[in-house]
Order: structure tokens, then sequence, then C-alpha cells
């Protein structure tokens, strides 16, 4: 294993039935895993061994069924692939942070597609991929049939602050380039905004 290997998931969301659950652990012991889980009144936590690091997943209890909540870190190849497979397959939603080198890699997915990525080198920040249109009717739908709508709004206006401070830094120091850049971002956030408050 790549001992400098490591990838954050943060603000992950995905929801499962019981016997998802179930598959997951017999998945993982299949690949080699050692792994131990525990069941409480409302979560089912696994615990997910890989060299000199514990992975413990928590599951909890809705009432239609289970979510996978909360940030982890994953310093195993294998176990992080199995994770962002898990991401695209229940259509769930994550910031994912991969660190290599002197980068950060940030993906922000959203019913398991990447709707944004950014790469930090320091104090620079460039955009590789932005999303025209990050939702559709479905996808709205779906999201508002969720309790997320709320956090959503919240994480909207978070980056679109963030946005305005990146761009006000832009102008203060002349650079063209990133203030288009910046704009085109916060068009494409007040148009998400607009839509979700409707």
């Amino acid at each position: 294993m790549n001992k400098s290997y490591e990838v954050e998931y943060c603000n992950l969301e995905l929801r499962f039935e019981r016997r998802d659950i179930q598959n997951l652990i017999r998945d993982l012991i299949k690949e080699g895993y050692s792994l131990y889980w525990r069941e409480t009144e409302d979560s089912f936590i696994v615990s997910i061994r890989t060299d000199d690091h514990m992975t413990k997943l928590r599951f909890q209890q809705t009432q239609e069924g289970y979510k996978l909540i909360g940030d982890y870190r994953i310093h195993d190849s294998r176990l992080s692939e199995w994770m962002e497979k898990l991401i695209g397959d229940t259509r769930g939603h994550a910031i994912v942070k991969r660190f290599k080198d002197q980068q950060i890699l940030v993906e922000n997915i959203l019913f398991g597609e990447v709707i944004r990525m950014v790469e930090i080198s320091g104090f620079e920040q460039r955009v590789l991929y932005q999303k025209e249109s990050t939702l559709t009717h479905e996808a709205l739908h779906t999201l508002f049939l969720s309790t997320e709508g709320e956090q959503r709004l919240e994480n909207i206006e978070t980056q679109i602050d963030e946005s305005l401070d990146l761009l006000n830094e832009a102008i203060k120091t002349g650079d063209t380039e990133k203030i288009d850049e910046c704009k085109k971002v916060l068009e494409n956030l007040r148009f998400e905004l607009i839509r979700l408050e409707k």
C-alpha cells in the first residue's frame, strides 16, 4: 500500500436498505478485509481494518432504511475505489478530497455525479470542471423529498461567499482570467440558488 495515499470523504450521504449493508459486509470480506460490525438501536457500525488504519462506517437508521453519513479519511486505494463505486451506485452526495504531493483535488458529487472539480496548490485554486446545469427536474424532486434541501441551500450560499471573496481578490490583483472564471461560477451558483428557492 502507498503510505502517502489519502482520500477524505466529507458531508457523505448515501442511502441503503438493511440487506444492502449485509451485502457490503460480504463483499468486503471477499475482498480480504478484516472487519467487524455491531448494531445499536439507531445505527449499524462497520469497522474495517486496513494495515495501520481503522475506518468505522456509521449507517444511521432512518424511516426508509439506513444512510451512511459523516466524514471519512481513507488511506487504502482499494477501499477508496470501493467507496467511490458506492457513491455512484447509490446516487449519493459527497465532497471528495484527494491529497497528492502538495496538491488537493476536490470533487463535489451530487446524486452520484461529479458537478465540480477544483485543484488546490497552496493558495492557488483552479476549477478543472464545472457542470453547467447541476440539477435536473428529477434531481430537484428527489432533493426536496430528502432532508437535504436546506443544507444544499446553505452550501450554495457558502460557495457564493467564497466565490465573491475570490472575485474580490482577483479584482484587486487585476487578474482578468480569474475574474471571468469567478463570474461564471457565480452565475451558475445564482441560477442553482434561484431554482432551489422556487
